[in-house]
């Protein structure tokens, strides 16, 4: 099926019209032999000459108008990026921008994991559910670099370490495990996968990939990068 849509955008992108069609199935040994352009394209039209599938002039106009609608559809259901058209040099931003789309549309759900200080100067940390922020926040100003992103209290996990304020809480695609003797889990709401942020785990889950990331903007920052099976 994946193969007939891409033959049918093909002919589209390919070919303006049937004429155009015709002629790319016409082979310089048909022009040869018939020496008339006109014919040759008619014998290709009929089934009797040609290098490839025999499409009528209707059938060709309706793929043509079938695949015009498809490709107007995708461009419609396509979410709209925070990321595009900016001009991303910081290390973290470059790696959201990369997942965003899939982020968006649930092929992937990362957690990201930052420690730095608030504007008050006290070092903070926490896990935040990327997907659920892009979904209740506008990330233009992140990505413009008018803001910067830190942990919230709203986020899956949040402390602050002067004051020692701890916050916990369970977000659209995850649920944390904070009663785990080893330190804390997340568990993935779309496939019931268990996400380990232990820095020295020998696996961080099914699915699961940890990658630090390397920036002067913060005192650490890593991404925790999942994979999801089920559809949006």
């Amino acid at each position: 099926m994946e193969d007939d849509l891409s033959a049918t955008v093909d002919i589209v992108t390919k070919y303006n019209t049937y004429e155009e069609f015709l002629d790319s199935q016409v082979t310089r040994l048909d022009l040869s032999y018939l020496e008339d352009e006109e014919l040759a394209r008619q014998l290709v039209e009929l089934g009797y000459r040609g290098s490839g599938e025999v499409i009528k002039r209707e059938e060709f106009h309706a793929r043509k108008i079938a695949a015009e609608q498809q490709l107007q559809s995708r461009r419609i259901q396509a979410p709209k990026l925070a990321s595009a058209n900016k001009e991303i040099t910081d290390p973290l931003l470059r790696e959201l921008a990369d997942t965003e789309e899939a982020n968006r549309t649930g092929k992937m759900t990362t957690i990201i994991f930052i420690r730095d200080k608030n504007s008050r100067h006290q070092e903070i940390s926490g896990y935040i559910d990327y997907a659920h922020r892009l979904k209740s926040e506008d990330f233009e100003v992140y990505f413009a670099g008018k803001k910067k992103l830190l942990p919230k209290p709203s986020d899956l996990s949040y402390y602050n370490w002067e004051n020692q304020t701890c916050h916990s809480n369970n977000t659209p695609n995850f649920q944390s495990i904070t009663t785990n003797l080893d330190g804390l889990l997340f568990k993935s709401k779309r496939d019931r996968k268990i996400i380990i942020v232990d820095p020295n785990a020998k696996t961080h889950g099914d699915n699961t990939i940890r990658k630090e990331i390397k920036t002067d903007k913060y005192i650490q920052v890593v991404l925790y990068c999942h994979a999801t099976r089920r559809k949006t």
